[in-house]
């Protein structure tokens, strides 16, 4: 119990300090609980018997989108995913973490488009992983397929490593196998473990502060920790004002929804 409580005394500030966020190293946070079967309605159903329906009916009588797996085919490296996001943004006093954000649906809906599939970029050689961090991706495999394999070496790694998959371990243990990939440590033909664990760590923190219309920052909660409005299109209620204004957060959605 020692260990979960000094866990959690490490606040969400301190963790912006320490990844500057975009560098720097992982953080221990809250243990992971329930990820098995883990779905973001908050139920315990298993994820392959999710309901097949598109939307759910809500109290007010409207419709609430389900979310749905657009990329990662495997429950297994969905739920791998979900495990290693909450570990680099984890739940504190502060506010929820990746999986309650809704982090995995968004590095999921970002790989299925055209940034997983590196569509935009150059995509010719020469090849050479080793100028990764100076001259950005330069490796043959687009980030949909770094991912992939990331995720399953993370999922081979904690077998051999603890002869149980990487959710099913505790929080220390997911830290460890983690920090071998931020370190290069761990071969990962085609790529560098370093290179997976940075653009995982980049995707995480951008799909807690993104905006809410690309799949994180559920319900603005990532928002609403460091008390960002939110894209605005004027502010001329508010220019004149000589008090220090405390807005409540909207999306583009609020702008862009059609009504419908």
């Amino acid at each position: 119990m020692a260990d979960k409580n000094n866990e959690k005394q490490f606040s969400r500030r301190d963790f912006l300090k320490t990844t500057g966020a975009a560098t720097g190293g992982i953080i221990g946070g809250s243990l992971l609980g329930g990820l098995v079967g883990f779905r973001m309605d908050g139920s315990n159903a298993p994820a392959d018997e999710a309901p097949t329906d598109t939307a759910s009916e809500t109290e007010s009588g409207g419709e609430e989108s389900v979310e749905a797996r657009t990329f990662f085919s495997r429950s297994e490296d969905f739920r791998t995913l979900a495990a290693a996001v909450e570990r680099i943004y984890p739940e504190d006093d502060n506010g929820p973490g990746a999986v309650a954000l809704g982090v995995p649906y968004f590095i999921d809906r970002q790989l299925y488009g055209f940034w997983g599939s590196n569509s935009n970029d150059y995509k010719k050689g020469p090849f050479d992983p080793s100028r990764t961090s100076t001259h950005g991706l330069q490796e043959r495999m687009n980030r949909g397929e770094i991912f992939l394999a990331g995720v399953r070496k993370l999922q081979e790694i904690s077998l051999d490593e603890h002869t149980e998959e990487f959710p099913a371990l505790d929080g220390g243990q997911q830290d460890d196998i983690l920090r071998q990939f931020e370190a290069g440590e761990v071969e990962i033909k085609g790529t560098s473990s370093s290179t997976f664990f940075s653009l995982l760590r980049r995707t995480t923190i951008e799909g807690v502060y993104a905006d809410p219309a690309y799949g994180g920052n559920k319900d603005m909660q990532g928002w609403e920790m460091i008390k960002y409005p939110g894209p605005r299109m004027g502010w001329m209620e508010e220019i004149e004002s000589e008090e220090f204004q405390e807005l409540e957060p909207k999306s583009l959605r609020a702008y862009q929804g059609g009504g419908v």
